[in-house]
């Protein structure tokens, strides 16, 4: 049987009496605009912006810097970020052999992993109660596997996972017009170069 997810985020949300400490990994400014104004009346947030897949380094430094520039613009006193430096070749290495799979296949997949498992063992070494990814607000990215991976690697850190599908409710939409709200700059790929290839929007 299928999964809402949405509906497994929205329970917990239903019953949270304090703002839990969230670790949310976060690929762009633009999708984590809806999620954290979605998810900021219920958890101290911090945003981990960790994306090795993205290429080159001057378009990581430009989607960084507008993730940096929507949460200073938000002003929220529950919502920060913590930077991670470019580690390109840690996820060259990672996907390697995967390089010609299709796009939204298994080198996405690993990507996925790669990114989930560095913000499990962060949110884990210091004190986090939960961790998740804006991933699942885009319509190109496969939420049930983000939370299958997710909820493995929940189980090997010992941290609860954030289920969601926050492109539910009408969230990827809703993002485009906060990014609109903002000036954000939108990507029209979602990060590595094999991705550029297809020209697959974010």
């Amino acid at each position: 049987m299928k999964i809402n997810y949405d509906k497994k985020l929205e329970e917990l949300l239903q019953n949270l009496d304090y703002k839990p400490k969230l670790l949310l990994h976060s690929c762009c400014g633009p999708c984590s605009s809806y999620v954290i104004t979605y998810l900021k009346d219920y958890f101290d947030i911090t945003i981990l912006y960790y994306n090795p897949n993205i290429e080159p380094k001057s378009e990581y430094e430009k989607r960084k810097s507008e993730q940096i520039r929507l949460i200073k613009e938000l002003n929220l006193p529950n919502v920060r970020i913590l930077d991670i430096d470019y580690d390109n070749d840690t996820y060259r290495e990672y996907i390697k052999g995967h390089e010609e799979d299709r796009e939204g296949g298994e080198r996405c997949h690993l990507c996925y992993r790669l990114r989930l498992e560095k913000t499990a063992k962060v949110a884990k070494e210091n004190n986090y109660e939960y961790f998740g990814t804006t991933l699942t607000v885009s319509p190109y990215k496969n939420a049930e596997v983000l939370n299958k991976i997710g909820e493995e690697l929940s189980n090997i850190y010992n941290i609860k996972w954030l289920y969601s599908d926050f492109k539910k409710k009408d969230g990827y939409k809703k993002s485009i017009e906060l990014s609109h709200k903002y000036n954000l700059y939108r990507q029209d790929y979602c990060g590595c170069d094999f991705s550029n290839y297809h020209n697959i929007e974010e």
